[in-house]
């Protein structure tokens, strides 16, 4: 009955374990490409950004290649404001503008001349699309320096009207396709630097010479500072093994049912002979510590077995074996030959320190990913207690 009743404990340990496990984020960095993962869903107010930035533009279009490239660069400057609702996808508004120099030949008594309309200035207000590739083909990590953030959107255009030297340059608007990329470069938690180059499309009058060519363009790059607000980082969630769990409760349940029929069973039996007096031997108990994914920490669910193993091993007087174990599908031999050994330590070390259990009477090993002791891969983020009993 004992033994059923250490094996009830066991599993409802797994169980228990397992149910922890699975549902124990990872933050701020998963194992897999981010197009692989689930990802929490953070709260309304995190994960925003503000942007600014400054730099320069050009126009392109009409008779503008004819003049100097000196003349034709402009000022810009941009201001935006997004979320990201996961590690790769992002929605921002950005309001960016600036001045914008447009050329012209007329044709005159003296030939030919290039006609400057110089420092109109235009606004473009746009709705953007963003995909960082960087968190989508690659494991998203918070920490990394270097992303790569291609956008794209749709916004409208307005160049204010000018009168300069007695003739009135009439107000013009465009709707307008705005396609680009955006490298941020991380100075801290929630600072980048960043690089923006962005190519903007409206329609042929909107720089007020309509020639009947194609549609009038810009391009602009930026340099600036982006700003973090609430949480910066996301959760990623592993799916529960429920056919696992359903499996184990199966046999909990089982097991329960036996003990209860054993519990019925009378406590005496007088009409039986008198036994024959045997050697008394004390059976070897062997518990588990589960642990999460990359850690070797011990949880507060796993005190339970750590204690019942000391208990049982200051009882009887036994030596207790630790060995510690890794998965075999995540990191590589040399990294979890480390993690292993860092877990069988921890384990002892919480066996020492909080359990009273001598240092002499624990013995340490740890296996890595060469040795598996359970078909389930999951299973395999232990370490194992051996009390080592034998005859007394």
């Amino acid at each position: 009955m004992k033994m059923k009743v250490l094996l009830l404990s066991f599993l409802c340990g797994v169980v228990m374990s397992i149910s922890a496990q699975e549902y124990q984020p990872q933050v701020g960095f998963s194992t897999e490409n981010g197009s692989k993962v689930n990802f929490k869903k953070n709260k309304a107010g995190d994960n925003w950004f503000v942007s600014l930035g400054g730099g320069a533009s050009m126009l392109f279009g009409d008779q503008n290649g004819d003049a100097a490239f000196g003349d034709r660069t402009n000022w810009a400057a941009g201001l935006s404001v997004g979320k990201w609702y996961n590690p790769y996808f992002a929605f921002r508004f950005q309001l960016n503008g600036g001045a914008l120099n447009s050329f012209v030949n007329v044709i005159g008594a003296g030939g030919s001349t290039l006609l400057s309309n110089q420092d109109f200035m235009y606004g473009n207000g746009h709705l953007d699309f963003m995909w960082d590739v960087t968190n989508y083909w690659a494991p998203y990590n918070e920490n990394k320096i270097v992303r790569v953030i291609p956008f794209a959107g749709i916004g409208y255009a307005i160049r204010p009207g000018k009168t300069v030297d007695g003739f009135e340059y009439k107000r013009t608007e465009s709707p307008s396709i705005n396609l680009g990329i955006q490298i941020p470069i991380r100075l801290s938690e929630r600072i980048d630097l960043f690089l923006e180059g962005e190519y903007s499309m409206f329609n042929e009058a909107f720089n007020r010479i309509d020639m009947g060519q194609e549609e009038d363009r810009v391009f602009q790059g930026l340099l600036g500072l982006s700003y973090k607000i609430g949480r910066t980082n996301f959760e990623v969630l592993e799916p529960m093994d429920y056919d696992l769990l359903n499996d184990l409760n199966s046999q909990i349940n089982a097991l329960r049912a036996q003990n209860d029929e054993l519990s019925k069973r009378p406590k005496s039996c007088p009409d039986c002979p008198k036994a024959e007096p045997v050697v008394k031997t004390v059976e070897s108990l062997k518990n588990v510590v589960f642990f999460r994914l990359n850690s070797s920490v011990i949880d507060k669910n796993q005190e339970g077995n750590i204690f019942n193993t000391s208990e049982y091993a200051k009882k009887h007087s036994l030596p207790i074996k630790v060995v510690g174990y890794a998965d075999k599908q995540t990191g590589t031999a040399d990294y979890n030959q480390g993690l292993s050994e860092r877990r069988a330590r921890a384990v002892a070390k919480r066996l020492t320190e909080k359990y009273g259990i001598p240092t002499e009477k624990i013995s340490i090993e740890w296996k890595g990913d060469t040795q598996q002791p359970y078909e389930i891969n999951n299973w395999n983020r232990l370490v194992i207690m051996d009390t080592n009993a034998g005859n007394k």
